[in-house]
């Protein structure tokens, strides 16, 4: 039986490359090829894959957010993260987020194939350095939620439309509130979640 792999890049030429790399090698295959984290979240639960290669850094929604919704629909399903840069604190998050592993895409097409031969067979191809920092996240104890950091119902459906894909301005006009005002929310939220961004804060509330 061949490896299906779902592909998630907003990049035609990156889907162009990585999708021959697949189909061409033995015992792999392409089951959907998707532009964006929307169109993930749309097709590949229709068609649930071995494995799923998702770029971390796409217009719209992020490759991070498309994982953690990803991998409500889909838990055993493995999704790897396809990066341009080694940023650490990206790939943690997106770790965090459900991700199992992740790959350079200037990765030769061998190295391509292992990890996700890897990926399917349960393991989780990344850095010690990476696997470290996330053994060390799991090991801290969480503090208990004080009343204060309880959100509020606003600040909830602000955060569950950004864990969509939303960016603010779109929260705010889908809200039918300012910008300011989403602003503001924000702002709150962060102090509330003791997180700095809207993806840390995504990942938090995700998780």
């Amino acid at each position: 039986m061949s490896i299906s792999v779902a592909l998630v890049d907003d990049n035609p030429e990156i889907r162009r490359n990585l999708s021959r790399y697949i189909s061409e090698a033995r015992g792999f295959r392409c089951s959907s090829i998707c532009s964006s984290g929307e169109e993930a979240l749309r097709v590949i639960p229709k068609s649930p894959p071995d494995v799923v290669l998702m770029d971390i850094q796409m217009s719209g929604m992020s490759g991070i957010a498309c994982t953690a919704k990803l991998k409500q629909a889909l838990p055993s399903v493995p999704v790897m993260m396809l990066t341009v840069y080694e940023d650490d604190d990206a790939i943690f998050n997106a770790l965090k987020a459900g991700a199992t592993g992740y790959l350079l895409k200037r990765s030769a097409p061998t190295k391509l194939l292992d990890a996700i031969t890897e990926l399917q067979r349960g393991g989780a191809p990344m850095t010690s350095e990476i696997a470290r920092r996330v053994i060390e996240s799991f090991c801290k104890p969480k503090p208990a939620t004080h009343p204060d950091d309880q959100l509020t119902g606003k600040e909830t459906e602000i955060l569950e439309l950004l864990a969509t894909g939303y960016v603010p301005k779109e929260v705010a006009d889908k809200l039918n509130i300012t910008y300011d005002t989403i602003r503001y929310h924000l702002k709150h939220i962060y102090d509330k979640l003791h997180v700095h961004s809207r993806t840390e804060a995504v990942i938090k509330y995700l998780g």
